[in-house]
Order: C-alpha cells, then sequence, then structure tokens
C-alpha cells in the first residue's frame, strides 16, 4: 500500500508541476481549437464522386442475365462536409435495386438512362445533398431466355518449364463450360480462355485454379476451372525397324527396297518414347518420284509420326530399289 502511495505522489508531481501544467494546458487549447477548425471545415459545402452499386433484383426464373448482376453509377454529390463524410464512413450509399420487370422492354436488355438512375440515388439520398453530375450516361443488363451452348476451355498466357523440360499434356477440369448470350454471340464463340497465366520454369506438375475470361454480355457457368500442366524430359532418341512402303505404284507392281526398313531420330519426352513402337511411324517410297526422275537411288519420305514427337529426321535419306512385276 505504501509503494502504491508514493507512486501516486510522484505522478501528481509531475503531472502538476508548473512546467508541465503549462504544457497540458496549451495541450487543452490546441485540442479545442483543432476541434472547432474541423467543425468549421465539415460545415462548408464541397463535391465528392460516389460510386453506387445497382443490382437487378426479381428476375424471373425463366430468364438468364448474361452480364453482372450488379454495376455501378457514378454520380458528383453536393453537400455539406459532415453529410458527405456519412456517406463516406457511415452506413454508406445503399445498393440501387431495380425491378426486371419495370425495365425489360425488350428481349435483350434492361436500359436504364442516366435521369432514371439519379432519380433512384436520390431516394436514399439526404434532402440537402444535390447530384450536379453523373459520368454514367446509362447502364445496359444484357439477358436471355436460356439460349446456351457447351465450348471447350483453352489456357491462355506464358507457361514454359525449366529447360531441357516439356509441357507433355494439359488436362482441364471441366474441360468445357456452358455459356449464355444472344443468338449472334452463341454462334461467333468456340472456345472460352482462361486469364492470362504466367508460370516459367517449373519441373514438376503445375496446377491452377484460374478464372476465365470475361466477355461481354456472355455468362459462362462455372466462372473458374482447374488446368493441370504435365511435364515430361526431352530426349533424343531414335527407333529402327520401320518398315518402307510403295505408293502410287502401278496396277501390277511392287517395289521392293534395300533395306526394307530404316530408322528415325527423334526428340520426345522419356515417357513417350518408352511407350513407342516402329509402327508408330510410317516412311513411303513415292513411285511418281521415281518415275519424274529415274535413278540408281530412290528418296524416302517419312509422311506419320506419333503426336509428341518433334524434330524427326530419317536416318537414311536414300535406298537402293528394284521394282517388280506382281
Amino acid at each position: 500500500m505504501g509503494d502504491k502511495r508514493r507512486t501516486y505522489r510522484i505522478v501528481r508531481k509531475f503531472l502538476f508541476n508548473q512546467l508541465n501544467r503549462e504544457f497540458l494546458t496549451f495541450l487543452f487549447f490546441l485540442a479545442l481549437s483543432g476541434t472547432f477548425w474541423l467543425l468549421l471545415t465539415l460545415n462548408e459545402t464541397y463535391e465528392r464522386e460516389f460510386k453506387i452499386p445497382v443490382k437487378v433484383v426479381n428476375i424471373p426464373k425463366n430468364v438468364v442475365l448474361t452480364s453482372d448482376e450488379t454495376d455501378t453509377v457514378r454520380v458528383v454529390l453536393r453537400d455539406k462536409g459532415m453529410v458527405l463524410l456519412g456517406y463516406m464512413y457511415g452506413e454508406g450509399l445503399k445498393t440501387i435495386k431495380v425491378n426486371f420487370g419495370s425495365y425489360s422492354k425488350n428481349n435483350t436488355k434492361i436500359v436504364i438512362p442516366s435521369a432514371e438512375l439519379q432519380r433512384l440515388a436520390y431516394a436514399q439520398l439526404s434532402a440537402s445533398t444535390k447530384i450536379v453530375g453523373s459520368k454514367t450516361d446509362k447502364l445496359e443488363f444484357a439477358y436471355n431466355y436460356g439460349e446456351c451452348k457447351k465450348v471447350p476451355v483453352r489456357w491462355n498466357g506464358r507457361v514454359i518449364p525449366e529447360q531441357m523440360y516439356f509441357i507433355s499434356h494439359v488436362d482441364y477440369s471441366p474441360d468445357s463450360v456452358t455459356i449464355y448470350a444472344a443468338k449472334e454471340k452463341l454462334d461467333s464463340i468456340q472456345v472460352v480462355y482462361t486469364e492470362h497465366l504466367n508460370y516459367v520454369n517449373f519441373i514438376d506438375t503445375l496446377s491452377i485454379n484460374c478464372l476465365l475470361q470475361k466477355t461481354k454480355d456472355v455468362k459462362v457457368i462455372p466462372e473458374r476451372v482447374s488446368v493441370t500442366f504435365f511435364t515430361d524430359i526431352l530426349a533424343e532418341e531414335s527407333i529402327g525397324g520401320i518398315p518402307v512402303v510403295g505408293i502410287n505404284m502401278p496396277q501390277g507392281k511392287i517395289i521392293r527396297t534395300f533395306p526394307s526398313k530404316v530408322a528415325v531420330r527423334f526428340v520426345a519426352g522419356v515417357s513417350l518414347i518408352k511407350s513407342l513402337k516402329p509402327s508408330d511411324f510410317k516412311v513411303v517410297v513415292d513411285y511418281n518420284d521415281i518415275a519424274d526422275n529415274p535413278s540408281e537411288k530412290c528418296p524416302l519420305k517419312l509422311v506419320s509420326v506419333p503426336h509428341g514427337v518433334s524434330k524427326p529426321k530419317l536416318e537414311t535419306n536414300q535406298v537402293d530399289y528394284l521394282i517388280e512385276e506382281q
């Protein structure tokens, strides 16, 4: 108890000595003058731009709003600073609710002109507040009666694995989405792209949950998809035993090549290389090439390679041949 009393006397003595008493008096009058200044300032008239959300309500069950349900009207309000401060930090300006049935005059869009938006805004403003300007000429909400179609999803952007790796496969979940729009837009949209992706120098499988790109007056369901990029290591390899096949042969003639089988060198992913077979490649000799340019050797053509194989090259470009009557 004695310690508490001693501490109290020390604090009291510090606060009420002559110097500190003058400093506290200064702080009191400073706070008082600041309060008067603030009251005078807030009593002045100001103009400030505000954004008021506008939402369509009471939409019939057979109607699909293809644009966003909520948009924003930008207005410039004039009033005392205290009132404007209430709009900014108090309850704020509430969402203007637009009844669908009151504005759907045709089968494609709800159009709300600026004058009507201002009338709706005035309903929630103080009696002293004036709208002195609008940055929004009109608001439009597009809709249809359920016309839709499914389209595939494709990724968009910059997705580059580390050097010596490549993207072997891309998986989408879901791989297609449903779009709702006016008929002419439905006909023109064949694919929906993701938002711009930017991922580089990765090695392992990369999975991304991302939004889809937005198109004006087009509703996409769902709005998000999961995109998975599978990577593989690039390697150079060759595969032999690929038979040479003659094409465009005249009736009754066959061609024999020496050798009858050749090899192809190529670049592909390690996992793909393990699954490749000679029958996955096709090498031909075109009789028309021989007829046009007779020679002791005939040129070979690699006309078919599996998907995922790059930089294919025959190890032998010409072979000996013999044309026989069948």
